[in-house]
């Protein structure tokens, strides 16, 4: 008798009838965020202008923006260190957060044939206002040094991250980094 219950329930099972129940340590991604930490660069590009940098606000996540005068975009690496340090002097910068991702772009800030500032914030340790941000905590504006422009963003704490180029407006086109505002 006992056989014919067992193979009844995996008769049903294989037809889709009965399914296990789902295990109750398998949550959904939060907001369907798959991301990941590590590093995240690509190549190509480069040539383009930063006009821009900005930032906003997601229900899932912190968006900081380049905003690029070139339309295919531009090369950039961006990955967690344990402290972002300035070009050349190599010097620490000192962020608030507790976790910090250095920003390269392959782009400049200046009009390489006249010198003319293409973007410049008023102060470089808070290139852009993060206050109240959920997970931003401070944006650091390097500028350009042999045609790659850093930066440093510190965040809450070590959290997934995602980095894609945008077309538009117009003919330029926009780096975006999102950094999520916790793991799954």
């Amino acid at each position: 008798m006992r056989r014919i219950f067992v193979l009844a329930a995996a008769t049903l099972a294989a037809v889709g009838v009965l399914a296990p129940a789902p295990s109750a340590g398998a949550a959904e991604p939060y907001c369907g965020i798959t991301w990941g930490s590590l590093d995240k660069t690509a190549s190509g590009g480069g040539g383009g202008l930063i006009t821009n940098l900005r930032a906003g606000q997601n229900e899932c996540w912190d968006r900081l923006v380049f905003d690029l005068n070139a339309p295919g975009g531009a090369g950039y690496s961006v990955r967690y260190v344990p402290v972002v340090t300035e070009d050349g002097s190599g010097n620490p910068v000192p962020l608030a957060g507790g976790a910090f991702l250095q920003i390269a772009v392959v782009a400049h800030d200046f009009d390489p044939n006249t010198g003319v500032p293409t973007y410049q914030p008023a102060d470089r340790y808070h290139a852009v206002n993060v206050t109240g941000f959920q997970t931003f905590r401070q944006v650091f504006y390097q500028g350009s040094f042999e045609g790659v422009t850093t930066a440093g963003l510190g965040v809450r704490a070590r959290l997934p991250f995602r980095v894609f180029l945008l077309a538009g407006p117009g003919n330029g086109s926009r780096l975006v980094i999102d950094v999520a505002h916790r793991w799954s």
